[in-house]
């Protein structure tokens, strides 16, 4: 009787410690099912994406702000067009503001940093950031410093 009991005992910690293991997947991949905060969505147009994604971090001054969404080519300039999501609770990014890929350490992920501008009125739902700055390409700059161009 011991036996059965230990043996029941076991599997209920095994499968304890694979919802653990299961949630916490959830929780660091980003794909957590639970409500959404409310946000609204901005797009912003580079020349080079890089190796931005779906589900990369929008940051202001360090803090995150909002998710990427997706990244596709505008058929019509032929850039990329990357949507993003911000939260609503970051009501007041000026209009001017500019939206530049970064690098997370040197080969770390890529996200969107918002450099904050000095216009009084802020995005909306819909908005487009006219200032942009595209990835940086590290094999281009490699080929241009060997090349002396």
């Amino acid at each position: 009787m011991t036996t059965r009991t230990t043996e029941i005992l076991v599997g209920l910690f095994m499968v304890a410690g694979c919802a653990a293991l299961l949630f916490l997947a959830l929780q660091v991949s980003g794909l957590a099912p639970g409500a959404r905060a409310d946000t609204y969505t901005v797009y912003a147009r580079f020349n080079d994406a890089g190796g931005l994604s779906a589900r990369g971090r929008v940051s202001m001054a360090g803090v995150t702000v909002g998710h990427i969404r997706e990244v596709v080519l505008d058929p019509e300039t032929f850039q990329a067009k990357a949507t993003l999501e911000i939260d609503a609770s970051v009501n007041n990014i000026p209009s001017d503001s500019s939206a530049i890929i970064r690098t997370s350490g040197l080969l770390g992920e890529q996200y969107i940093d918002i450099s904050v501008g000095i216009e009084e009125d802020p995005m909306k739902d819909g908005d487009v950031f006219y200032s942009t700055q595209s990835a940086l390409n590290l094999e281009r700059v490699i080929s241009n410093f060997a090349s002396g161009r």
